[in-house]
C-alpha cells in the first residue's frame, strides 16, 4: 500500500471533488479523503509520500492516437512550423547529417498554418540535396515527398489516382509531391520499414513524454508492427500506458475467425475497435463535403472512401463478431 498525503487531489467525484490524501494498492485507489481519515486506514501502508501541496489529477486518456507514429516522430524532423520556409530549413539541417541516399523523414506539417500553401517536390529536392524525403501531414492523411521518393515509387504523370486517394499534380499534370489518403500507400513499399524491435524501443521511450503531458492511457490506431511492439512491451512488463488497440478493417475477417473480441487482453493492453475510414480529414481538405472547400483553387469536395451501404455492411459484420467500431 502507498499513502499519498499533503496534496491537492482532484477525484472527479462530485460528492468529494478535492481531497488531501490517497491510499493505493496494486494500482487501485483504496481510499480518498482527509489526512485524519487516512490515518485510520493506513495500518498496512508500506510507503508514505509527502507531496508538499502539489496537485494530483486523474490520468488523461487520448481517445485517438497513432502511438508508433508518435514514438517515431520524436526521432524525426519536427515539421510543425509557422512557415513553409522554416520547415524546409529543418529538412536541410537534418539532410546535412545523413548519407546521400538516406531518407529524410518528418511529420507534422499543416498547410493551413502556411496560408493554405502546399509544398512541392522541387522545394524538398533543393532542401535535402536530392535525397528521398517523406513528410507526413499533422493529420496523417497526406504526405509531402521529394522527386527522389516519387522516382523510387515509380509515380509519374501516367500513374492514375488510386481508389480513395489523389496524387497532387502541377499545371502540366506532373506529380507535385503531395499524396492524399490512399495515394500515400504508393510510397510506403519503398520507404524504410521499422522492425518490431525498433518500434518496441521507440514506444518504450515515448511513454515518458506522454506521462509528462498527463497521458496514462491511449486508443491506438497504428497497425501490426505497433501491435507486435506493444505485446512485446507487455510481456516484458515495460508497458506502463493502458492501450486500447484497434484492428484495421482489412484484418477484421481474420480477427473474427480466430475469436478475438473488443475488450480481450491484459491489464495494460486490450483489443479495441475495428477502424474504418468513411472519408478523409479536414486538414488536407480530403474530408468529404457537399460543397467545395473555401479558398480552394479547385472544386475539391474531399474524398469519400465508403458509401453508406458499404459502411453499414462492415459495421453489421463487426458488431455481430463482437467488435465495436471506430469510423
Amino acid at each position: 500500500m502507498i499513502w499519498l498525503y499533503n496534496a491537492n487531489i482532484y477525484t472527479q467525484n462530485p460528492k468529494q471533488p478535492v481531497v488531501s490524501d490517497l491510499i493505493t494498492q496494486n494500482g487501485r485507489v483504496l481510499f480518498a479523503g482527509s489526512h485524519q481519515e487516512a490515518a485510520q486506514d493506513a495500518s498496512n501502508v508500506k510507503e508514505k509520500i509527502d507531496l508538499k501541496g502539489k496537485t494530483v489529477l486523474p490520468g488523461l486518456c487520448d481517445a485517438h492516437m497513432h502511438l508508433e507514429y508518435y514514438a517515431l516522430f520524436l526521432q524525426r524532423v519536427d515539421c510543425e512550423t509557422d512557415t513553409l520556409a522554416a520547415c524546409l530549413q529543418r529538412v536541410n539541417e537534418r539532410a546535412q547529417k545523413l548519407p546521400q541516399n538516406a531518407w529524410v523523414m518528418g511529420h507534422g506539417w499543416n498547410q493551413n498554418i502556411w496560408g493554405g500553401q502546399f509544398g512541392t517536390a522541387q522545394q524538398l529536392d533543393q532542401a535535402a540535396g536530392g535525397r528521398p524525403v517523406c513528410l507526413t501531414a499533422k493529420s496523417y492523411h497526406a504526405m509531402w515527398v521529394s522527386s527522389a521518393a516519387l522516382k523510387l515509387a515509380g509515380i509519374t504523370r501516367h500513374t492514375p489516382d488510386p481508389e480513395g486517394g489523389k496524387i497532387g499534380r502541377d499545371a502540366n499534370g506532373d506529380p507535385d509531391g503531395n499524396l492524399f489518403e490512399t495515394a500515400m500507400e504508393l510510397i510506403k513499399p519503398v520507404m524504410p520499414q521499422q522492425t518490431v524491435a525498433e518500434s518496441t524501443q521507440a514506444i518504450y521511450e515515448a511513454q515518458t513524454a506522454l506521462w509528462k503531458m498527463g497521458i496514462t492511457a491511449v486508443h491506438d490506431y497504428d497497425r501490426s508492427t505497433s501491435f507486435g511492439a506493444l505485446q512485446e512491451l507487455d510481456k516484458q512488463n515495460r508497458l506502463r500506458l493502458r492501450v486500447n488497440k484497434s484492428i484495421p478493417l482489412e484484418n477484421m475477417e481474420a480477427a473474427i475467425q480466430v475469436g478475438l473480441r473488443t475488450g480481450f487482453g491484459s491489464n495494460y493492453l486490450k483489443v479495441g475497435s475495428i477502424k474504418m475510414f468513411a472519408d478523409g480529414a479536414l486538414g488536407p481538405q480530403t474530408a468529404a463535403m457537399f460543397e467545395p472547400y473555401e479558398n480552394s483553387s479547385t472544386t475539391q469536395t474531399g474524398i469519400l472512401m465508403m458509401d453508406s451501404e458499404t459502411l453499414f455492411e462492415h459495421g453489421q459484420k463487426a458488431v455481430s463478431g463482437g467488435f465495436s467500431m471506430a469510423i
